[in-house]
């Protein structure tokens, strides 16, 4: 009788621990496909560890950049430059394409004065054989603020935010390496945090901005209205834009993705009136090629550069990442 009880008790037990071990199993494996999630979710997204961290971190693949041999462009190895380069230092080119002539001590070019300077883009276009009106630069060198890899922390963050929402992770990691990288800063146009959002468009997707609180310094939140923003404006109006010019698209396209981050710098009317004067009818990182060298109502120069910039920011992060060993010298 005693047997026929311990018997049972030890077939109780027995199931008990196998029950425990199955719970344990399902919550690990659970706990497991959370942590990949991003990856799982968006075919861009890659795990990585970064700056000798064990942390895996979520990032978006860059292949497109190198197979579209966007790397070599001038526009883009003019950029890696100044975002290596010191502000006591700065590079001479050409607007146009940004051919680099020279790189000069930032106040030896200010010695030079309005007329010295003049002067010495005209002895440019002679030696060049540039016409007249040829626009010859003087940009400063901004690795003060560019910091690729004070970024890769909130990148990670805000992956999941802007999947969560449906919204391809390519923007999320393009406009924090670019707008305000690491830093928590407001422009001089009002804009504000990790992704210098303007008050009025923040309050429009839900953030409270007011004397007492400004919710666009909380990562999060500002990650949330980032992504709502492009998800229901700039996204949508892209779309809107391309089809009014009857021009095919595909969203996972890098020139596609590119012209929505215009749309997000310059707003879609500006983007609009550019498109229309480019008088193109088809897609393709020409078509975003013609806008770097198109002005059209307040898209200027700060808009043109825009999608240079951030190719140039991915390769750096790259290059940081020890992904792509090619530094620009």
């Amino acid at each position: 009788m005693f047997r026929f009880f311990d018997k049972q008790l030890t077939c109780k037990m027995h199931r008990l621990q196998l029950n425990l071990f199955f719970v344990l199993f399902f919550v690990m494996k659970g706990f497991f496909l959370s942590a990949q999630e991003p990856a799982l979710l968006h075919p861009d997204v890659i795990r990585i560890t970064a700056f000798n961290d064990t942390v895996l971190r979520n990032m978006v693949n860059t292949k497109q950049i190198y197979d579209l041999g966007l790397d070599k462009l001038p526009q883009i190895i003019f950029w890696r430059k100044i975002m290596n380069l010191s502000p006591d230092s700065g590079i001479v080119s050409l607007a146009a394409n940004r051919t680099i002539y020279c790189t000069k001590l930032t106040t030896s070019w200010d010695l030079l004065g309005k007329q010295g300077q003049d002067q010495f883009r005209d002895s440019l276009r002679k030696l060049y054989v540039l016409g007249d009106s040829a626009s010859v630069l003087f940009t400063k060198g901004k690795n003060d603020f560019y910091d690729a890899k004070s970024v890769v922390p909130q990148i990670d963050r805000a992956i999941p935010i802007f999947i969560h929402q449906g919204v391809d992770p390519f923007y999320a990691q393009a406009i924090l390496l670019i707008e305000s990288p690491g830093k928590v800063m407001k422009s001089n146009a009002g804009a504000f945090g990790p992704f210098q959002l303007m008050k009025s468009v923040a309050i429009q997707m839900g953030l409270k901005v007011n004397k007492h609180i400004d919710e666009r310094k909380d990562f999060e939140k500002s990650s949330w209205a980032a992504a709502k923003l492009l998800r229901t404006i700039c996204i949508p109006y892209t779309r809107s834009m391309l089809a009014n010019l009857g021009i095919s698209y595909d969203e996972n396209e890098l020139w596609f993705r590119l012209l929505v981050l215009h749309v997000y710098h310059a707003g879609a009317g500006n983007v609009a009136k550019a498109l229309a004067a480019t008088d193109l009818c088809e897609g393709g990182m020409f078509l975003i090629q013609k806008l770097w060298q198109t002005k059209a109502g307040a898209f200027g120069k700060s808009s043109q550069s825009y999608s240079q910039l951030a190719i140039a920011a991915f390769l750096e992060l790259d290059f940081e990442l020890g992904r792509n060993l090619s530094r620009i010298n």
